[in-house]
């Protein structure tokens, strides 16, 4: 039996506008198996909220295109040759997403509970209304709400509980892929703590897949079985979180990820950040994409793209330093 939920094969998305043409995502790979959970990681403008749209077919009409690969979901197949209609039919029941901010991702003038129970009465119409509120109140209460809030609006939460609403709706109809959109960005810590706590919970209980989406690497460290190192629509590194956070082989934008997190072992004055800003989509640089900013970058990596090297298992990391062809390789592997 293949288990194999998500697959992305080498797909490509742009935003065409006024100013130009944007290329995103580029040739991008990515799988996910039943119950896994990756973390998709990187600056902001890396294209992982793009990604995320692209598998649910919400890119923006007018601007925002999908010109190459496939995305295959389970027995489904391709998710870009469905039409509107089958996709609103595996939207919010197969594959649901946490948007990024919850507080703009609840309609103001409509109470929670019917904000939940509009899933149920689009993918199971069949059911009583008694039943559909039955449901509401399990979702409420599984999300550490009182059922008897399930008539309040929006305004009456506070962000937390606004984010728990959100995960309640995306959870309604079990999906088997839960994509989540940086959940724990506008929380304070404790509430952090909560909420991915209380998804992993929820994860587990349910059997979901998902892609999680963040800035901080602590999170995926936490809660991910598998990690992709996005930046300026490429996967530059990608591998299990034992790989990527045991191993002391990376690639140059990784490294610099890692040294920007404190280390509460040492004493320092001040963060390590990476030099230089995330490149101009409608004017991408020649050779790989990271160049202007890398701290190795030799000649070739200002003319030719690198390849996907695979050091161990499923370790790999898309840089020049580990070409075969690179002069400088064994000692770029023993740094």
């Amino acid at each position: 039996m293949n288990d194999t939920v998500l697959k992305i094969n080498d797909l490509h998305a742009e935003y065409r506008t006024d100013e130009g043409t944007s290329s995103v995502i580029n040739g991008i790979n990515l799988s996910l198996e039943k119950g896994e959970t990756l973390g998709l990681v990187g600056e902001t403008g890396a294209g992982k909220t793009t990604t995320a749209l692209s598998v649910m077919r919400l890119m923006p009409k007018k601007t925002g295109f999908i010109t190459g690969g496939t995305i295959e979901f389970e027995e489904e197949g391709n998710l870009l040759e469905k039409s509107e209609a089958e996709m609103r039919a595996i939207r919010g029941h197969r594959i649901s997403m946490i948007f990024q901010d919850p507080m703009t991702s609840l309609n103001p003038v409509i109470r929670v509970g019917d904000q939940i129970k509009e899933s149920f009465k689009i993918h199971f119409p069949d059911l009583s209304g008694d039943e559909m509120d039955k449901k509401v109140d399990d979702m409420l209460e599984m999300v550490g709400i009182p059922a008897s809030r399930k008539n309040e609006y929006p305004h009456q939460f506070s962000g937390g509980m606004k984010q728990r609403v959100v995960i309640a709706m995306a959870l309604s109809c079990e999906p088997e892929l839960l994509i989540a959109d940086e959940p724990t960005t506008a929380l304070d810590v404790t509430i952090q703590a909560q909420v991915l706590h209380m998804m992993r919970e929820l994860k587990r209980n349910l059997g979901t897949s998902m892609i999680l989406i963040t800035h901080d690497l602590g999170i995926v460290s936490q809660n991910c079985e598998k990690v992709a190192v996005m930046y300026a629509g490429t996967i530059l590194e990608s591998g299990t979180a034992e790989e990527i956070f045991g191993q002391t082989q990376h690639h140059p934008y990784t490294t610099g990820l890692f040294g920007s997190i404190p280390d509460m072992n040492k004493p320092t004055d001040r963060l390590s950040p990476i030099d230089g800003l995330m490149p101009d989509p409608l004017n991408l640089p020649e050779g790989c994409v990271f160049n202007p900013r890398c701290p190795h970058c030799m000649d070739i990596c200002r003319t030719e793209a690198p390849k996907n090297k695979i050091l161990d298992g499923s370790h790999m990391i898309c840089c020049h330093l580990f070409d075969d062809r690179n002069p400088n390789k064994e000692e770029a592997e023993n740094e």
